[in-house]
């Protein structure tokens, strides 16, 4: 009860703003996975809660939108981290696998709120133990129709104005690669050109001090090393955070930032049980610093929860009604650490000197063994197998090792907590969080969206990038009309008219060479016939696959 009257009290006081605003979203940090920390700390640290729990404040829904490509459904109500993402960063619904887009043939921008606060003049980072141009970071500061243009991601910060990034993912900042959609050069001298301290271990991050304004720290190629695999040069999240906010905290306009622990899915992804405990303590001492700097400043608002439960965890199997907790702190090392090891092995004897070295089971048997050298069936494969054997022997379970649609956990501090009390949706945090530091979402988005349009697109033989005509068309403020084999496009410009049979066109009634393609009865053609009918100067901006309008 004192919680909540000191943030009734602080919202009061303040007139329901903070100048300050954090952001942690556990991924794939389901109610099991909070019970599951909060068990191995009552019954192996005698330590009675979690920093999170005197904050809680309600559940929030997960689902996404209903998306089709190619008759596919590729997203409904089980989400993914990038269409979670774009709900709590920028208020939006949109489909699986969209960064800050919408949910459109020709999609459209969504500003975030860190962007938001940008234009307001804020500070701004993120923060994360995922490759810093994974989805649930990348939502904040890019848009891109699929998470998986990791490349454009990385290219985009560069002009995102994010003060302050750490994470993993060096390799999208330095890795060649070819087809003109990924940068084909090392982005790290652009960055330290735009004034950013580049920083890859964590005691070259110890060593930065408030007066770098600005800091990109990449902490592995990929994703940071799991709490059980890490060196000491590898920084925890609650380092990574308390660095954040000591440089972002030097602006006296304020910062918004968003902290992620985004391991916890992956493991929650593998099956690996105990590494996954690790993660979310990890993260919830992150959560300490962010909360103990909240209480000290006295004008921050903080708000946690997570983008959606992975691995459908339970904390129970085989209706024996205990938990093994004496043996979740029993492996040495993350499963991920396996892999070659287990793909290495020959026979059940391989496998059971693996299973030894790095847990306390010495009678493994041999259909275990055998168990764990066929695959469990999934693209987990032998660490499917591994894992699966160890969550029995400490009963728990898994429904499989993709995401599930439970609701997730919602804590907060200071004004922002009474805006997300209760039953609410993820997109209620985006827009709580607008509210709370007074910076209009709407606006950004309207920007954004006067810039650049995300169609669908296709490549033909010669290499030439078509456009559906209709919904770009009418993206672009134009008209479409088909009937009889013959299809119109206007604008503001001109008109094209294209025989659908004859794949021949006309502008303005006069012959033109430009390109034809009708693929399931769908006309596409190149970006020029669109810059002709609307009299705009139209670009493809090939690696971030998006139409830049100015």
């Amino acid at each position: 009860m004192a919680v909540a009257k000191e943030n009734a009290s602080r919202a009061e006081s303040s007139n329901g703003q903070s100048k300050n605003l954090i952001v942690l979203i556990g991924d794939g940090m389901g109610p099991a996975q909070v019970s599951a920390a909060r068990y191995f700390q009552q019954h192996k640290n005698n330590i009675n809660s979690l920093n999170l729990d005197p904050y809680y404040v309600g559940q929030a829904t997960t689902y996404a939108d209903r998306g089709e490509d190619g008759g596919h459904i590729v997203s409904g109500i089980v989400t993914d981290s990038a269409s979670a993402g774009t709900a709590f960063a920028t208020g939006n619904k949109t489909y699986n696998a969209a960064i800050s887009v919408s949910n459109e043939d020709v999609s459209r921008p969504f500003a975030s709120v860190l962007e938001a606060a940008e234009l307001s003049g804020k500070s701004t980072g993120l923060v994360t133990t995922a490759r810093i141009t994974h989805a649930t970071p990348a939502v904040y500061a890019s848009h891109v129709r699929s998470r998986d243009n990791e490349n454009a991601i990385a290219f985009q910060y560069l002009d995102s104005g994010i003060d302050v990034l750490l994470g993993g993912g060096e390799s999208f900042f330095v890795t060649k690669e070819e087809k003109g959609k990924r940068n084909d050069k090392n982005l790290l001298p652009e960055f330290e050109a735009k004034g950013y301290k580049v920083v890859k271990t964590g005691q070259s991050l110890k060593s930065l001090s408030a007066k770098d304004a600005k800091v990109l720290g990449l902490f592995g190629g990929s994703h940071i090393a799991y709490v059980p695999d890490r060196s000491d040069e590898t920084p925890s999240l609650a380092e990574m955070t308390s660095k954040a906010l000591e440089i972002l905290s030097t602006n006296e306009n304020g910062f918004a930032i968003m902290i992620e622990g985004g391991r916890i899915d992956h493991a929650g992804h593998a099956n690996d049980f105990p590494t996954m405990v690790q993660e979310a303590l990890d993260f919830d001492e992150a959560f300490k610093v962010a909360i103990d700097f909240a209480k000290k400043d006295g004008n921050t608002s903080v708000v946690v929860t997570a983008d959606h439960e992975t691995g459908g965890l339970s904390l129970s199997r085989d209706n024996i009604y205990e938990l093994n907790v004496d043996l979740w702190n029993k492996q040495k090392n993350s499963s991920e650490s396996l892999v070659s090891a287990l793909n290495e092995a020959k026979t059940i004897a391989d496998v059971k000197k693996i299973v030894s070295d790095n847990t306390w089971i010495t009678d493994l048997t041999n259909e275990e063994a055998q168990y764990i050298l066929d695959g469990d069936g999934s693209s987990y494969k032998r660490e499917g197998g591994y894992n699966a054997v160890i969550s029995k022997r400490l009963l728990v379970g898994w429904s499989g090792h993709g995401h599930s649609a439970v609701d997730v956990g919602v804590w907060a501090y200071g004004p922002i907590a009474d805006k997300v009390k209760g039953q609410i949706d993820n997109t209620r945090i985006a827009t709580a969080s607008a509210e709370v530091l007074g910076v209009d979402l709407k606006k950004a988005t309207a920007d954004l969206q006067s810039k650049y349009l995300y169609p669908k697109f296709k490549i033909n033989r010669n290499k030439e990038v078509l456009f559906p005509a209709k919904p770009l068309a009418e993206a672009l403020g134009g008209k479409y009309q088909a009937a009889n084999g013959t299809a119109t496009i206007s604008g503001m410009s001109g008109t094209i008219t294209v025989d659908l049979n004859a794949k021949k066109a006309k502008l303005s009634g006069n012959s033109s060479s430009i390109t034809i393609d009708v693929d399931n009865d769908v006309l596409y053609l190149p970006l020029t016939a669109f810059s002709q009918i609307t009299g705009q100067t139209l670009k493809w901006d090939a690696l971030s696959e998006r139409i830049m309008l100015k």
